[in-house]
């Protein structure tokens, strides 16, 4: 079944109304739904429904719940990509495969060694990258639809980082440490941390079982990732971000691609956290 999103305010005890106007072109000239055909929504929210059509216009779509689950495909593990904005049209494959990989929010930086300037259309190129998120989780079946914010400078960047349980910086100059040595060393210390939780001493931590995996009663894990732009960061990008608590790691013996690094490191991620 298709898969569509509907503001929370349009779902009711016993109907949805879904009034986007792309989905409801989707609907109707590609995928030639009906009256009677089965949709699945998400309210982007919490909750995901399986849905059967009874009305379908050019302004709105009414479905009848057949079905309400919360959602199974959303992790614990949140990580925030700040990706380095990259030439051309390589952010659209890395806000795709992100997206698939599981990311919770995608947000564009400046650095020093950026070559892409904002000459006053940049809001189109984000309208583009959420029209993009968008699409992914539809094909992928996600809960939610991961933000992507506004592009911001480095010097914002380091501001939001002590919201974040880990921040990790991949840097091809680093060879002392993996990205699996932070993460392993990462899961020991909030397994600990649940463990005496579990014992009554430790209440504000409970994020991983003993296992290594998320407890399925546990708090969000919240992740930053930040990867530079093609020409990579300099030196004291880096070091502002370790001296800000920032990790840096290195992602194995070959250099990648600003476009393949965010992926990698995401997936690498999600495995060693989510699996």
């Amino acid at each position: 079944m298709r898969r569509f999103f509907a503001d929370p305010a349009n779902v009711g005890e016993n109907s949805i109304t879904i009034d986007n106007t792309d989905d409801l072109h989707h609907m109707l000239k590609v995928l030639r739904l009906s009256e009677g055909d089965k949709i699945e929504i998400s309210d982007g929210m919490e909750w995901e429904y399986e849905a059967e059509i009874l009305y379908l216009s050019r302004e709105r779509a009414e479905a009848r719940i057949l079905d309400k689950q919360r959602f199974t495909s959303e992790s614990h593990v949140k990580i925030t990509l700040f990706q380095g904005i990259p030439k051309q049209s390589k952010m659209d494959t890395i806000v795709q495969k992100a997206v698939e990989f599981g990311v919770f929010r995608i947000s564009p930086v400046f650095t020093a060694r950026t070559v892409v300037t904002d000459n006053g259309n940049f809001s189109k190129k984000v309208q583009r990258w959420r029209r993009i998120s968008a699409e992914a989780v539809k094909q992928c079946k996600r809960g939610i639809i991961p933000e992507v914010t506004e592009p911001c400078g480095f010097t914002e960047l380091l501001g939001a980082l002590e919201e974040f349980d880990l921040v990790l910086i991949p840097y091809e100059n680093e060879d002392g440490v993996t990205l699996k040595d932070e993460l392993r060393k990462f899961r020991q210390k909030q397994g600990e941390a649940s463990r005496s939780s579990a014992r009554g001493s430790s209440p504000e931590y409970n994020h991983l079982s003993e296992s290594g995996g998320l407890s399925d009663n546990g708090g969000d894990c919240r992740i930053a990732l930040i990867i530079g732009p093609e020409g990579g960061f300099s030196d004291e990008e880096v070091r502002l971000v370790t001296a800000a608590g920032g990790k840096s790691v290195s992602l194995g013996k070959r250099i990648l691609r600003t476009e393949t690094a965010g992926i990698a490191a995401v997936a690498m991620i999600m495995y060693e956290l989510e699996l």
